[in-house]
């Protein structure tokens, strides 16, 4: 108790000095006593990445020790590596090589003031994870060496330190806060480029360059104000010292992202893209050994740019630049190639899901001209957030297309020499193990590339038409599951749906037409519901989304895995939940209706247009009313639509004749539960950006409609009634349709009208 009152005390009187080391000697006595030493040096961190300084009054001036960061001092050490240190005997040199080979202690204070240094304690003085200082305390006043209860004593005197000192330097909390205070990026912005990146497997800070138009010494200084060193660019004049690292492999180094830009082995100056990174700053010291370290902080792609690889940072693909350098090959030659080394080979694998039995590397520069055409398409895909690649053959000695479909919309994106197809044909067919010969039919497959260490899927269709061989790649891009939060969903159909799905039985379902996000509503779901105390199953095709804690399936119908062989065999693994990727045909519906009615909750998909029209498709296809009707917990339909791209959509004042036409669509007699009035009534309209590629949209969002099943709608259920009669009950128990769900999000500015009209009707 003692202890903390007087560490609080001292944290007072540290906060309302001017700066620490004014406050310091009053306040010495008192650091000296809680940590039980006879005496402290308190170092402070230099901007200039090379240093820490600590500061003293000796007689009437003020005189410094500056102590580099170098592994052969014990504060320097600390400095370097972060390390909290308990040292029993500083003239110990065996032990103090135990925690390096090169740390020793200085003698120089001790031989010339005639003071004996015995035991030491050193931390790291830190805030936010970034290095600010040192504190150094010497000899324990009661015993031999520090205790363990010292120790921590210590780190929270450091911690205290810490504060003051991110104050004083005017550091930030965060590497881009500096980008956020100054409106160069919102918070909203800066967490979607955060998960982009992620995504992609590539820095943050480059799509802040290529999508966002941050300025590289913006964004330099947003990471000097953090990480507490110099920020520094790339410079195409500066030679870097080579010979310290030519016995490292570049790869690594690229890797690492870090590298030497000037010095030696007495001095070395290091750029690296996180100075608190505390096992790379030690990497750095085993590869280089040298005496002293300077860190600075550059960008991830300068430090590349170093080492010899130019970031394309234009947001463009390099499809077509890969496409001119094909001119010269001889392309029927390499078909050819393909095919003789495919002759003898099974079209398909014993697998007979087709998956290749390993990936292909979708960035391997040693590839040929042809492979790596298809390559950087997949991968231009990839980056672009594309869903589906179509590659389409043209009339006669027309030029090929291939066309990317992002956000729903299909776009092209590169146009292809006709006499070009067949050995890009060709080669996709190597890669998903299809049978190169057969040109005549339709083949389904599915492979796999690695990009950046990535794993990505790709489902693979070949159709023959009258132009020759298409080609369609589907990115099967597995995630994470979305929180329920996240599906923007209204506050009703966000409430009403947690109730559908916490039951514990019924069915459940997910409709919509493919690529309205059935599977990530379905995973959302699931994530909520998947606790230890149940057991869920689930039967998938693909296997898109994983989570911990399900057993997932994948289907096989050519082995007789059927998605109703699967949920018969869950019935038999004491499930809870399950979950069935599609009720396809009525043997599944038929499983699903039986399961829910034994006690388990079953939730499933199906392509139908509305939450009405799905219940009477079901019975259309000779399900059980009675058992349908006491099954069923609700429907929600849904579809995606693309959202303003929130970088560039603008407001203006709605029009008269606007706030009509969204009252129609809405219903006039409902339109005022939405809070909307006439007056100031203001619409976000699409722009165009770089972020968006100048379309003025950006990602997509879910539009839905949820019908619960109430005790009035399972008796209409029962007795046959019309989807149009389910409809009007539901509307009237408090259902919105999908264009009433639509019309709400275009107020609140997610979309506008020409969007929504592509995905719904009036």
């Amino acid at each position: 108790m003692e202890f903390q009152v007087m560490l609080n005390d001292i944290a007072q009187r540290i906060s309302k000095a001017t700066s620490f080391f004014d406050v310091m000697p009053e306040i010495e006595a008192d650091m000296l006593r809680i940590l039980r030493a006879e005496r402290v040096t308190i170092y402070k961190r230099d901007r200039n990445g090379r240093e820490i300084c600590s500061t003293y009054k000796s007689s009437d001036d003020v005189k410094e020790i500056r102590v580099p960061l170098t592994n052969t001092s014990i504060a320097g050490y600390v400095a370097l590596t972060q390390k909290v240190l308990r040292i029993d005997d500083v003239y110990d040199e065996k032990a103090l090589q135990r925690i390096h080979p090169n740390l020793c202690f200085n003698t120089h204070f001790d031989n010339t003031s005639g003071y004996r240094t015995k035991s030491m304690m050193v931390t790291p003085i830190k805030k936010d994870g970034v290095m600010l200082g040192v504190m150094q305390v010497l000899n324990h006043i009661e015993e031999k060496t520090f205790t363990e209860v010292d120790l921590h004593n210590a780190v929270k005197l450091a911690t205290i330190i810490g504060n003051r000192f991110k104050f004083e330097l005017g550091g930030t909390s965060g590497p881009f806060e500096y980008l956020i205070e100054n409106e160069k990026i919102s918070e909203e912005d800066l967490e979607q480029c955060q998960e982009r990146a992620q995504k992609l497997g590539i820095p943050v800070t480059s799509l802040m360059i290529s999508e966002y138009n941050l300025e590289r010494d913006e964004i330099g200084e947003s990471l000097e104000n953090y990480y507490q060193v110099p920020y520094m660019s790339y410079d195409d004049g500066l030679n870097i010292p080579r010979g310290m690292i030519s016995k490292v492999s570049n790869n690594y180094l690229l890797k690492q992202l870090w590298v030497p830009v000037e010095g030696n082995q007495d001095e070395v100056t290091i750029l690296i893209d996180d100075p608190i990174d505390s096992d790379r700053i030690m990497e750095t010291q085993r590869v280089l050994n040298a005496k002293n370290f300077v860190f600075k902080v550059g960008l991830a792609t300068d430090i590349r740019a170093y080492l010899g690889v130019k970031d394309d940072l234009s947001g463009g693909g390099r499809a077509s630049e890969v496409l001119e350098n094909l001119k010269s090959v001889d392309l029927k030659r390499e078909e050819e190639e393909h095919a003789k080394k495919q002759t003898g080979k099974q079209a398909v694998n014993d697998d007979v899901e087709l998956v290749a039995e390993e990936a292909f590397d979708a960035l391997d520069d040693n590839a040929a001209p042809v492979i790596k055409l298809v390559n950087q398409i997949i991968v231009d895909a990839y980056n672009s957030d594309v869903s589906d690649i179509h590659i389409e053959p043209g009339k006669g000695d027309d030029d090929a297309s291939v066309r990317y479909r992002v956000d729903g919309i299909c776009n092209l994106h590169l146009t292809l020499p006709a006499n070009y197809v067949p050995a890009i044909v060709s080669r996709i067919k190597v890669m998903s193990s299809l049978d190169i010969s057969e040109r005549r039919l339709p083949q389904d497959g599915k492979l796999k590339v690695k990009i950046r260490d990535k794993m990505i899927e790709l489902r693979i269709a070949t159709l023959p038409t009258v132009n020759g061989e298409g080609v369609v790649m589907r990115i099967l891009a597995a995630s994470e599951p979305l929180p329920i939060s996240r599906l923007n969903l209204s506050e009703r159909n966000h409430d009403r749906l947690i109730e559908g799905v916490s039951q514990p039985h019924g069915i459940f379902l997910v409709v919509g037409p493919t690529g309205s996000g059935k599977t990530t509503t379905l995973h959302a779901v699931l994530g909520h519901l998947n606790k230890p105390d149940r057991k869920i199953w689930t039967a998938e095709d693909p296997v898109e989304i994983t989570q911990k804690g399900l057993s997932q399936v994948q289907v096989k119908p050519k082995i007789g895995l059927t998605f109703a062989a699967a949920l018969r065999s869950f019935l038999r693994a004491d499930p809870d939940i399950i979950m069935i990727g599609e009720m396809r045909d009525a043997e599944t519906a038929e499983a699903g209706i039986e399961a829910s009615l034994t006690g388990h909750l079953v939730l499933s998909t199906l392509h139908t247009n509305s939450a009405p029209e799905t219940i009477t498709r079901l019975l259309d296809i000779g399900l059980n009313a009675i058992n349908f009707s006491d099954a069923l917990n609700g429907v929600l339909a849904q579809r995606l639509v693309r959202t303003l791209c929130p970088k560039c959509k603008t407001t203006s004042a709605a029009t008269d004749e606007e706030y009509n036409h969204l009252q129609l669509l809405y219903g006039k007699e409902q339109f005022s539960e939405l809070g909307y009035e006439r007056e100031g009534l203001e619409l976000h309209r699409a722009v165009g950006c770089k972020a968006c590629s100048n379309t003025g949209y950006r990602g997509r969002t879910g539009v839905h409609e949820l019908l619960i099943a109430s005790p009035e709608i399972k008796e209409m259920i029962y007795h046959g009634a019309t989807a149009s009669e389910i409809r009007d009950r539901a509307v009237e128990e408090g259902m919105r349709t999908l264009l009433q769900d639509g019309v709400w999000k275009l107020l609140k500015g997610d979309t506008d009208l020409e969007q929504l009209k592509r995905i719904v009707s009036d």
